[in-house]
C-alpha cells in the first residue's frame, strides 16, 4: 500500500487548476463542481503539507513548490493517459510506440515511410509527437525520439540514420530573376532554432555578411521555410534531403554554388532501461534500413 501518494482525483483537480488558472474552470473541464475541485486541491495541500497556490489579486498563482509539483504530475498523467489508451485500444493486442520527432524530418521522410513498416510489422503502431529541443525521457511519456545532434543523448542507446550534411540556399527561378540575380536584393528566411546559418553561409564563403539579411522573417519550421521559398517570398537555406526532388524538377533552383556544411547527424534513440527494448529494436532496425540511401554520397549541380 502506497501510503503516501494522494489520489488520483486530487492530482487531476490540481493539474486542471494549475493548467488552466482557476478552481472555476478545471470544475468545468472535470465535469465537476466548483467545491469539489477546491476541496480536492486544499485536502491535497493539507496531505503534503505545501503551500500549491496563493491568491494574487484576486487571482489564482502557483507558489515555486506549486510549480515544480505540477509539471511533473502533468508529465505522469500523460503517461498514464497514453498507457491507457495503449491498453484499450486495438494497437494493445500487439505494441504501441509513442515517439518523438523533429517535425519536418517527420512529414517529409518518416511518415512516407511508416506504411511499409506497418505492413511488415501490423502488431506495433507507431504514434508521433513533435519536439523541436532535446529533452529528458525520464520527463516525457516518450518511448524514443528521432532528432538532429553530434552524437546520441547521454543514458540512451539508438543508431544514427544519416547525415544531414548540407544546407542549401534555394529559390525559385522567378525569385531570383526578380531580384536581378543579386544576393542582397532578396528576402532571406531564417530558422528560429538556427538564427546563424545564414551568417555562417556567408562567414564560410569569404562573402561579407550582408547586414539585409538579418532583417528577414523567422519561422520555427523548415516545411515553412520551404513553404515561403516555393511562394517565391524569398531565399531559404534547407537541408538537402527536403529540396532533392524539387532541384531535380525544376521547381527550385540553387542561384548560388556554396552550401553550408553540418556536421550533425539524425539518430533514432531510447532509454537504455526501456520497457520496450524488443518492439523498439525492430524498429530501430527497420530505420536503419530505411535511410541506407540517405547516406550515400550527395552529388549536386552546379548552378548554370
Amino acid at each position: 500500500m502506497r501510503y503516501k501518494i494522494p489520489s488520483l482525483g486530487a492530482l487531476q483537480a490540481f493539474e486542471a487548476t494549475a493548467r488552466l488558472g482557476s478552481f472555476s474552470r478545471a470544475a468545468e473541464e472535470l465535469s465537476l463542481s466548483h467545491s469539489a475541485i477546491y476541496r480536492q486541491v486544499t485536502g491535497l495541500e493539507e496531505q503534503l503539507a505545501v503551500t500549491l497556490f496563493v491568491r494574487v489579486r484576486r487571482r489564482l498563482a502557483l507558489t515555486e513548490a506549486g510549480r515544480e509539483y505540477a509539471a511533473r504530475v502533468r508529465r505522469h498523467l500523460e503517461r498514464l493517459e497514453q498507457d491507457t489508451l495503449s491498453l484499450v485500444s486495438r494497437a494493445a493486442m500487439g505494441r504501441s510506440l509513442h515517439v518523438a520527432v523533429v517535425p519536418t524530418l517527420a512529414t517529409h521522410w518518416l511518415i512516407p515511410h511508416l506504411r511499409k513498416f506497418s505492413a511488415e510489422h501490423p502488431e506495433i503502431t507507431v504514434n508521433l509527437s513533435i519536439r523541436t529541443l532535446p529533452f529528458k525521457f525520464a520527463d516525457h511519456p516518450f518511448d524514443a525520439a528521432i532528432y538532429q545532434a553530434s552524437q546520441l543523448w547521454p543514458k540512451t542507446q539508438g543508431s544514427p540514420l544519416f547525415p544531414e550534411r548540407v544546407l542549401i540556399p534555394v529559390c525559385t527561378a522567378d525569385t531570383w530573376q526578380a531580384a536581378g540575380q543579386q544576393l542582397e536584393k532578396m528576402v532571406h528566411f531564417h530558422m528560429a532554432s538556427r538564427p546563424d546559418a545564414w551568417r555562417e553561409w556567408y562567414r564560410t564563403q569569404g562573402h561579407p555578411e550582408l547586414a539585409a539579411i538579418n532583417a528577414g522573417p523567422r519561422y520555427e519550421l523548415f516545411s515553412m521555410v520551404l513553404a515561403a521559398v516555393q511562394a517565391g517570398m524569398g531565399i531559404g537555406l534547407i537541408p538537402w534531403f527536403l529540396v532533392r526532388e524539387q532541384l531535380q524538377n525544376g521547381t527550385l533552383i540553387r542561384p548560388v554554388p556554396h552550401v553550408l556544411q553540418v556536421p550533425q547527424s539524425y539518430y533514432f534513440s531510447y532509454p537504455d532501461d526501456s520497457l520496450s527494448a524488443p518492439a523498439l529494436r525492430l524498429l530501430e532496425q527497420w530505420l536503419v534500413q530505411a535511410a541506407a540511401p540517405m547516406n550515400l554520397p550527395v552529388v549536386l549541380e552546379t548552378p548554370s
